[in-house]
């Protein structure tokens, strides 16, 4: 069994603090009012001299309208700054979130599939699933917060956006607003996150009774209720994606989103699999797991991440040749303003794991794949940063204590959890019919 190193427990909780203090940081310092914005934007050279030149452009013939547009300026920095720790703190805590989540949809597929290869990682897969409850948690209780108003994340939710009339009025979003409402979108979310996690739940304890029972009864339940968890997996997360991440661009929409979200967490959970694998190897655990269970994790990263790469192509492609203006914005945005980070998620999605993974040999090296996994999962996480923050932030956004210090806490949490669950059940299924398979797995 699994000992939870103190070293390891405490770096996680060092994390945690720190992350925590940051967080804590960053709210407090975002601007409260539009004459901290002033001041904001006085302190910066560029910005004073925009906001002068707003004032004065059209100096005595419409100085009233220009001092509106100016106010109404200032009105919208300061969301964008006010929004600025939510959306990190978003970021951060969907993505690990997502982790599990493809962690347990890759252990759900390798159940239904009867895979061979693979029920000595099973219960490493648990181990990272153990997180989908907690982070669940923490999940919901930020939509609620955004449901409340005490964000500005989804701009769909603000008061008066879809009435007659309001300032607020948006003639489009109260087209879909049958859809994008919060009591029903609030309920799509509880149930999502309900049923995975009652699937996570049984799916496990299953697992764990099968080790004492003295036929295969569990094991096929495990395998009747995966398939049909398979089936609502694929439609809630396809619904999921739309809800908690296409519709913060409510303008926007695309018949790829779903499979674009889904390859990138998905991948990221099977690169977390390769990681914790490999750092219990170097700790002497996980005795039955040999390099080809390695090598075989990562053919699918690095066929996942080719699978990301043709689905982020296919969707950027197509609305960039299609040039329609209320498409084609969200990539112009995210190529004028994130350029960096934009291009860079392509880089370490892509570019890298085929140089580095595309190569036999390198697929059974564990420092090699450990780099190849770190670019792999940083490259996801700046994935899900250039899906979230241009609709919440703007042009506003840099990378700041707000930022780290919600992947600092995210990490932690994610490392406390995930070892915790690790050390309090034994590492090898023992009666899973496929396990002396897996055992004796080579090519």
């Amino acid at each position: 069994m699994y000992t939870f190193s103190s070293k390891l427990k405490t770096f996680s909780l060092i994390l945690m603090v720190v992350g925590l203090l940051g967080i804590g940081y960053g709210f407090f310092s975002a601007p409260k009012n539009i004459q901290e914005v002033e001041a904001i934007l006085a302190s910066d050279a560029h910005g004073h001299n925009e906001a002068s030149a707003e004032v004065h452009a059209v100096a005595g013939e419409n100085k009233v309208s220009a001092e509106t547009e100016h106010k109404e300026h200032l009105e919208h920095v300061l969301s964008q700054l006010q929004n600025k720790p939510w959306a990190a703190l978003y970021v951060a805590c969907i993505f690990f979130m997502l982790i599990s989540l493809g962690v347990l949809a890759f252990y759900a597929i390798q159940q239904v599939a009867q895979a061979g290869w693979s029920p000595v990682l099973f219960r490493v897969m648990q181990g990272i699933t153990a997180y989908l409850p907690v982070g669940s948690v923490i999940f919901f209780i930020i939509l609620v917060l955004c449901g409340l108003h005490y964000s500005n994340i989804f701009i769909w939710l603000h008061e008066g956006i879809t009435k007659v009339g309001s300032a607020n009025y948006d003639k489009e979003i109260a087209a879909k607003s049958g859809y994008l409402n919060f009591p029903f979108w609030i309920v799509r979310a509880a149930i999502f996150l309900i049923v995975w996690n009652l699937y996570r739940y049984f799916s496990r304890k299953n697992c764990l009774e099968q080790d004492e029972a003295t036929d295969d009864s569990f094991y096929k339940k495990n395998f009747k209720m995966t398939a049909g968890f398979l089936v609502f997996f694929i439609v809630s997360e396809s619904i999921m994606s739309w809800d908690w991440i296409m519709s913060i661009d409510p303008h926007w929409s695309s018949t790829l989103f779903g499979w674009y979200v889904f390859a990138s967490f998905f991948v990221s959970g099977i690169t977390t699999i390769a990681l914790v694998t490999l750092y219990l190897k170097s700790r002497g655990y996980l005795e039955y797991v040999n390099t080809s269970h390695i090598h075989d994790l990562a053919k699918f990263m690095f066929g996942f991440s080719v699978f990301w790469t043709y689905l982020w192509f296919s969707q950027f492609m197509l609305i960039w040749y299609a040039n329609i203006p209320e498409e084609i914005t969200y990539f112009v945005i995210r190529i004028q303003q994130y350029n960096l980070p934009f291009f860079g998620a392509v880089a370490m999605n892509f570019l890298f794991p085929i140089l580095i993974l595309i190569n036999t040999d390198f697929k059974r090296i564990t420092w090699i794949l450990t780099i190849a996994s770190t670019f792999i999962l940083f490259g996801h996480y700046v994935d899900f940063f250039n899906m979230i923050m241009p609709g919440t932030v703007g042009d506003k956004w840099f990378i700041g204590v707000s930022e780290i210090a919600s992947l600092f806490f995210f990490l932690g949490l994610f490392i406390y959890v995930v070892f915790t669950a690790l050390s309090k059940v034994p590492l090898l299924p023992k009666r899973n019919p496929f396990i002396e398979e897996s055992k004796h797995y080579h090519y």
